[in-house]
This record gives structure tokens, C-alpha cells and sequence, in this order.
């Protein structure tokens, strides 16, 4: 049974959560938080300082010898708001590398929001209709339109606990002109935020992290108006009755009122607040106050599940073809390919040939090109998004293309599979890839054996396809001891061009996979 680890290196806390992967589902096995304000200073200067830096990197350590306790086979560390916009960010996952071995990945708020939906989505009851998800953490604030499990719009707002007290509330109590200074920019923000959104009709709304958490708990204490309050909105939203960790929007807006009049060891003081949240706790407060009135919402449920838990739901999606949510997760992120295609002006009536010859390329010759199983999601990409450079300039689009492949928000990949699929559609024209090369320098070099071998059935894929939309040529694929033989039954109007651009590819094969490459006819 495979094992799992996910870490969350927010911009207010550490997350740690280990998985087993029983009877294709995941079982938690151990969990772990830090509180670590890696957020703090970088939200004043624009560096994390050492400090923060050294707490975080003792955090981390603890998580790694839980990790290797439970024996994990894959682990995952993101990281978020605090590391996106840290100017030293690069010095600390050097460090955090050499100290642990890991390589910390970080993420954007929209690939944040998304991992966050497939985690709710893979363990919340109930929340297959139109739900609006609600992640308010240290350094932003990701909100995202579910409707039958399925994306509809998600945004990133700077609107982080963390964030804002450091930028408006640095005084105690705080202070009211930094309290009016946080609400205009809270209002600008959701104001925003709303016109993308558009929350009507929502039937739920699930709020995460530990500022959702503590008002869930908090708000039972404000009075007896919490029960009159679940009563259904105007447009007929309601909270679903029976669920535990509700939070109406009444008892936010009071709470919240109550809390910015407070001082820190009031506000310590109130149940469900603890002492580290204290401290952020009226920024989001006041987060979530204003969007339950702006977005007219009668409340919101707090969920438990978060970041971790979707990160854990992709490695389970990605890994076992048998587990519930594979096929949703596939079908999500080829969607996800093509619409960056579109994006970029690519013809898919003129990119898919290419791509069904990849992908067949790929399963004939697999004796010989003994690449990982995951390799052909990625070459199937490449093929699909190797001509979209030629948005920027049809000169050179090679180059434009693995930059925009590799910059590109691609749903279901991490920035090291966009980069390797940036490499494999990069090599189309006259260049092969070469040591030191850009489009390797992000690669792990015992990948880039891997990419050399992907380049080159891509090659053999566009070769076969010199603008046959119409008149798709049939080809099969034998793999001999010493040679390899390509079997080309030629369509209305031969196939003279293609055969010529597949003997192109006959001293490149050789030097790649050391056989000869014969191509013929039918």
C-alpha cells in the first residue's frame, strides 16, 4: 500500500498530513501544525527574514522524521503567498534542499484554489451542487465557484490574516483609521472578486483554514441570535440545517465588530480564538464579515479539509487508475491543455494528428523507449501546445513556445511537468537538446535522458503530419533488435513529404535510442 505526504508551508502555519492508500481511497495516518509567521516580514519588506526562515526549516524538519517514520513513497511540498511574492524565497528552498533533500514547489493562488476544490470536493458529503469555497489564509485569499464538482471560476485575492495586520493593525487595540484603511481595500478586493464570481444561487458555502475555524467556533459565543440567524436569505441560500461547524453571517458581522474593539489579551481570551490567532484573527475577521454582506451569503460551514488533503486526492488521481476521483482529475487537466491551446491561437483540427501519432509512437515503441508510464500525458501536451509560440512571433516560436508552455497556468501540473513538457515541444526545428540548455536548466538531470527520447517521438509524430488534416496517414510501429521499422500506408496524395521528413529523423535515432530506423511504404 503506497504512501503519501503533503506539506503546506503557508504564510501563517506549516501543515503536515500523511495518507495510506487503502482499497483505492486514502486513510490519514498522521498530522502535524506549526504556527511559523513565515509571512510576516515579507509583507513589510518583501524578504522572509532568518528567523522565520529558521522556524520554519525546524518545522520541516520534524515533519521529515514523521514522514520517514510512516516510510511515505512520494512526498510533496508546496509552498504559497509568503514564498510568491519573497525576493529571498529562491535562498530558502536552497536551504530547506540542502538541510532536507526536498524541493519545495511554489504554487500560484489559482493552483492553490484548485487544489483546494479537489480536496473538498474528493471528501465533502453534499457539496455537489453550486458552492462557493472560501480559503482565507496568511497572505491571501483563494475563492472558488463549485458547481457539481466542476470549477467555474476561481480568484486570488492579497487578502491574507497575516497580510493585512501587518500592512493596517500593527498597533493593540487596533487602531481606527487602519481599521477604515483594511475595510476600503477589503471592499475594492471583493468588489472584484464578485464581478468574476457571480455567487447567485450559491446552495452552500464551505470556509477552510484556521481563521474559518476559529470564527466557526467563536461565533457560538456571541448570543443567543446565533439560532434565529440560520433562517433562509431572501433569495432562498441557506446553510445546510444539521451540519456541525456552521457560522452564520450575523454572528461574523457582530463578532467581528466586537473582536476590532478588543486587545490582544481580550481577544485571547475568547473561546475558540487561542492565543497565536489572537493576533491576526481582526483582519479575518473582518475578511469574512464583509464577504458574507457583499456576496449576500447567510453564513459558512467550516471544513477541516485544505490544501493538503487536495494535494494528497492529485498524487491518488495521478497514481491509481482505480481510484474514484482518475478520471475526473484526467479529464480536468486535458481540458484544461486545450484551453491554453485555444489561448494561444492553436488550429486543434491541425495539432491532434500530431498528438494521436505521439501517443500511438509512444505505446508501440515502448520496448524501446522504456519511458515512465507518466510521460505520455506529457508528450500527448507537448504536441497539442508546440505551436504556441507562433502567438508571439512566428521567428523563433520554439523558444516562444517553451516559455509560454512553462509560464502557462496549466490545471493538474506542477511547474516541473510544465517544464518538461515545455522541453519536449521546444526541440521541433533544427536544435536538439544540449547541456546547460534553458529548457533543461529547471529539469532534474535524471530527467533529461527521459525528455531526449520524448523529443524525438514528437519529431517522428509532426513528420508523419506535414498539414494532412484531411488525409491522416496510417502508420504502424515494429521495434527489431537492431533496427526499428515505421510501416507508412499513404493517403489520397502519397506521402512523399512525410516519408523524406522521417529519413530527416535517421541519424537522430541512431544517436538516441542506438538503432537503425527504416521507413517504408505500405
Amino acid at each position: 500500500m503506497p504512501t503519501f505526504a503533503a506539506i503546506d508551508i503557508g504564510s501563517n502555519s506549516c501543515r503536515l498530513k500523511i495518507a495510506r492508500v487503502v482499497a483505492h481511497q486514502l486513510k490519514t495516518v498522521h498530522e502535524d501544525r506549526e504556527v511559523t509567521r513565515l509571512g510576516t516580514s515579507v509583507f513589510d519588506t518583501g524578504l522572509v527574514s532568518p528567523d522565520a526562515m529558521a522556524t520554519t526549516l525546524r518545522a520541516l524538519k520534524r515533519f521529515q522524521r514523521a514522514v520517514q517514520q510512516h516510510g511515505a513513497d512520494r512526498i510533496r511540498v508546496v509552498a504559497t503567498s509568503a514564498m510568491r511574492d519573497a525576493r529571498n524565497a529562491p535562498a530558502f528552498q536552497a536551504w530547506v534542499k540542502a538541510e532536507t533533500g526536498w524541493n519545495i514547489e511554489v504554487i500560484s493562488g489559482l493552483e492553490e484554489g484548485r487544489l483546494i476544490h479537489r480536496g473538498l470536493m474528493n471528501s465533502e458529503p453534499g457539496a455537489g451542487g453550486r458552492v462557493l469555497l472560501v480559503d482565507l489564509g496568511g497572505g491571501s485569499c483563494e475563492i472558488t465557484l463549485s458547481e457539481h464538482r466542476r470549477i467555474k471560476e476561481t480568484v486570488s485575492l492579497p487578502l491574507g490574516a497575516v497580510r493585512l495586520t501587518e500592512e493596517f493593525l500593527s498597533d493593540d487595540p487596533p487602531p481606527p483609521d487602519g481599521l477604515a484603511q483594511m475595510r476600503k481595500l477589503i471592499t475594492r478586493e471583493l468588489r472584484r472578486a464578485q464581478r468574476r464570481i457571480q455567487p447567485q444561487s450559491v446552495s452552500m458555502v464551505i470556509a477552510t483554514s484556521g481563521t474559518a475555524a476559529a470564527l466557526s467556533e467563536a461565533c457560538g459565543t456571541v448570543g443567543k441570535a446565533a439560532k434565529k440567524s440560520r433562517r433562509p436569505a431572501k433569495s432562498g441560500r441557506a446553510l445546510a440545517e444539521g451540519m456541525t461547524g456552521l457560522a452564520p453571517a450575523a454572528n461574523v458581522r457582530k463578532l467581528a465588530a466586537k473582536m476590532a474593539k478588543m486587545s490582544l489579551p481580550e481577544r485571547e481570551a475568547v473561546p475558540g480564538i487561542g492565543v497565536r490567532r489572537a493576533e491576526i484573527i481582526v483582519a479575518g475577521a473582518q475578511v469574512f464579515a464583509e464577504l458574507m454582506e457583499s456576496f449576500e451569503l447567510p453564513g459558512f460551514r467550516y471544513s477541516p479539509l485544505g490544501l493538503r488533503d487536495g494535494i494528497l486526492a492529485q498524487m491518488l488521481a495521478e497514481q491509481d487508475a482505480r481510484a474514484a476521483g482518475h478520471k475526473e482529475f484526467e479529464q480536468e487537466r486535458w481540458e484544461s491543455v486545450l484551453a491554453t491551446a485555444r489561448r494561444y491561437g492553436v488550429d486543434l483540427r491541425q495539432a491532434e494528428p500530431v498528438r494521436a501519432h505521439a501517443v500511438q509512437l509512444f505505446r508501440e515503441l515502448k520496448s524501446l523507449h522504456q519511458l515512465p508510464p507518466e510521460y505520455e500525458n506529457w508528450l500527448a501536451a507537448a504536441a497539442i501546445l508546440r505551436d504556441t509560440g507562433k502567438f508571439l512571433n512566428h521567428q523563433g516560436h520554439h523558444r516562444h513556445t517553451q516559455y509560454i508552455v512553462s509560464s502557462s497556468e496549466i490545471y493538474g501540473y506542477t511547474p516541473v511537468q510544465r517544464t518538461v513538457t515545455s522541453a519536449i515541444a521546444r526541440y521541433m526545428g533544427k536544435s536538439r537538446p544540449q547541456p546547460g540548455d534553458r529548457a533543461l536548466r529547471n529539469i532534474p538531470t535524471e530527467e533529461h535522458k527521459h525528455v531526449h527520447r520524448a523529443v524525438l517521438l514528437l519529431r517522428l509524430a509532426v513528420a508523419l503530419n506535414q498539414d494532412r488534416a484531411s488525409d491522416v496517414l496510417r502508420m504502424t510501429a515494429r521495434v527489431y533488435p537492431k533496427r526499428v521499422h515505421l510501416l507508412v500506408q499513404p493517403g489520397r496524395t502519397g506521402a512523399e513529404l512525410e516519408l523524406w521528413s522521417l529519413r530527416k529523423e535517421e541519424n537522430y535515432f541512431r544517436e538516441v535510442f542506438g538503432r537503425e530506423l527504416f521507413v517504408t511504404l505500405a
